[in-house]
């Protein structure tokens, strides 16, 4: 409970904390915030405080390399960039860095950091992922952040991360990482983070249908076998395996000394208690089943007369010991029970990854892209030679659909609207239903999806996760951009900042380059005019 008297401490607001850097020479500097729209609107708060960081001739030379690296994109796309605002809040010294900006302004950003033009960044934690930016200080103004579900504090592993980038190598002595104060902050919260140096690593890996082919296709199906069994994944549930055995082998050591305990020199006291257990299961089925037929119940009572027979004439049921043996015979069956369930887990983990290669071979060969002799070797079919050369999430729904020339009637517009739903990934809150690009897309849209079923059907029946259908949210705007529309209608259409829209663009066009390399000519054509169209304006910068 707070004191009467007690002072309240108030929050500093950015442009103070900004102040207090530069006063203590702790700028460049990082700001981490959990979400673009927190960056975004950070970089407006200093720009209304009015707040400048550069001088003159700074200014001066980030405006010259920002015309630079800008000069190739169109005019009338600049406004819809926000490219004028963007470039004013660089002069002061001060930027945004998150997925939803356009790559090329990413990059300029980067590069003005780099050359300390730049004093501050709000960033998301991408930044602190593969890109060489570092920073004199990195400040958190939070230790918790919305993972999709719920808000949840930062890892050890992921403050590490992120406080990675302060200390700039060759410039720096040491880097500093500041953790803004909030209401309710908990210091040892704060040093058990930032003391923390092991963090656990889990593998993601799994086997595809490309992955199969062409290892099937370079090493054969038992060499594959064997890579597999030696990657990190199999490695790791081999080492949840060792842990399991040793419980196992505990737990067969008390099995041996209770089977010792309730042994019994009338007869086989196992054989004994197993008929009790059996008894005693059927008399509680019988009691907790009331509504059964009347026909199962005799059959149960049946069951149960003949079991008090077998019971009552075991030559252990005369012995004067016999509850005595019994007791430990329960304690012998209960940990039995929990034996067999680790031998089920262990069973489970062993081969893992090779098994699921296994499903994957199963899928294919019915399929007819491998076969398989009485020996269990594989061998490639032509379509098996086709999907080696088609990566990505849906390498099995590509390569069927193009085999079934279900694309074949698509123009260029057309096939990158179908391109991009087989790569695009929706946001949790977009809307169920969006309008499609009409004419032949939509009856090869619903094939594709119709497709998609099957082969989702056929995984799950080979005890496969399957996958997630199509999503066609983007389809419209990509089929307008192919077809040459204006980045402004195009970003209304996508309802998606110009950012994510380039990244979900490159995909698409990764997957038209495929398509052109392997569909049968007249749609490989088609595939290379929907590339075209795609790699355009903000793209085709961003693609460079």
């Amino acid at each position: 409970v707070r004191s009467a008297n007690a002072q309240r401490i108030e929050r500093l607001d950015r442009p103070e904390v900004i102040e207090l850097l530069a006063r203590s020479n702790l700028l460049p500097a990082i700001f981490f915030i959990f979400s673009r729209a927190g960056c975004d609107a950070a970089v407006q708060q200093v720009r209304r405080s009015g707040a400048r960081f550069t001088t003159p001739e700074e200014r001066a030379e980030i405006r010259a390399i920002v015309e630079e690296r800008t000069r190739t994109l169109l005019e009338e796309d600049l406004a819809v960039l926000g490219f004028w605002e963007w470039r004013e809040n660089l002069e002061r010294g001060v930027a945004a860095h998150h997925a939803g900006l356009l790559p090329a302004f990413k990059e300029v950003v980067e590069e003005l950091f780099q050359r300390k033009l730049v004093k501050v960044v709000f960033a998301t934690e991408t930044l602190a992922l593969g890109i060489n930016m570092p920073a004199r200080t990195v400040v958190l103004e939070k230790l918790e952040k919305f993972n999709g579900e719920a808000r949840v504090a930062i890892t050890s592993g992921e403050y590490t991360q992120l406080t990675g980038r302060a200390g700039r190598r060759g410039i720096d002595v040491e880097g500093h990482a500041v953790v803004q104060w909030t209401e309710g902050l908990d210091p040892q919260a704060v040093a058990a983070l930032a003391s923390r140096r092991t963090y656990p690593l889990n593998s993601s890996f799994r086997p595809t249908y490309n992955m199969a082919v062409n290892l099937i296709d370079q090493f054969g199906r038992a060499r594959a076998r064997e890579i597999l069994e030696s990657s990190f994944a199999q490695f790791q549930a081999d080492r949840a395996v060792v842990g399991l055995a040793r419980q196992v082998k505990d737990a067969e050591e008390s099995l041996a000394g209770y089977a010792k305990a309730m042994s019994c020199d009338k007869g086989d006291f196992a054989e004994y208690s197993g008929i009790r257990r059996e008894l005693s299961d059927l008399e509680k089925l019988n009691r907790k089943d009331a509504n059964a037929s009347r026909q199962t119940r005799d059959k149960r009572q049946r069951e149960i007369s003949e079991l008090r027979r077998r019971m009552q004439r075991h030559p252990c049921h005369q012995c004067p010991d016999r509850e005595h043996h019994a007791r430990w015979a329960e304690r012998y069956w209960k940990l039995n029970r929990t034996v067999e369930r680790l031998r089920g887990q262990i069973d489970a983990r062993t081969g893992t990854v090779a098994r699921v290669f296994d499903r994957i071979v199963d899928v294919l060969a019915s399929l007819d892209y491998v076969r398989v002799d009485a020996d269990g070797a594989a061998t490639l079919t032509a379509a098996g030679r086709t999907m080696r050369r088609i990566y990505g999430e849906r390498d099995l729904l590509v390569a069927e659909s193009l085999r079934l020339g279900l694309w074949d009637s698509l123009d260029a517009p057309s096939l990158a609207a179908l391109a991009c739903a087989l790569v695009y990934e929706p946001r949790r809150d977009e809307p169920g239903e969006r309008a499609l690009p009409r004419g032949a897309f939509r009856e090869a849209l619903a094939q594709t999806l119709d497709l998609w079923q099957r082969l989702d059907d056929l995984e799950r029946d080979s005890r496969l996760p399957g996958s997630e259908p199509p999503a066609a949210g983007l389809a419209l705007a990509m089929h307008s951009w192919a077809k040459g529309m204006p980045l402004d209608r195009v970003l209304r259409e996508a309802d998606l900042a110009a950012g994510d829209f380039v990244r979900w663009a490159k995909q698409t066009i990764d997957l038209l380059d495929q398509m052109s390399l392997v569909a049968e000519p007249s749609l490989a054509t088609v595939a290379r005019r929907a590339l075209d169209g795609v790699r355009r304006g903000i793209v085709a910068y961003s693609s460079v």
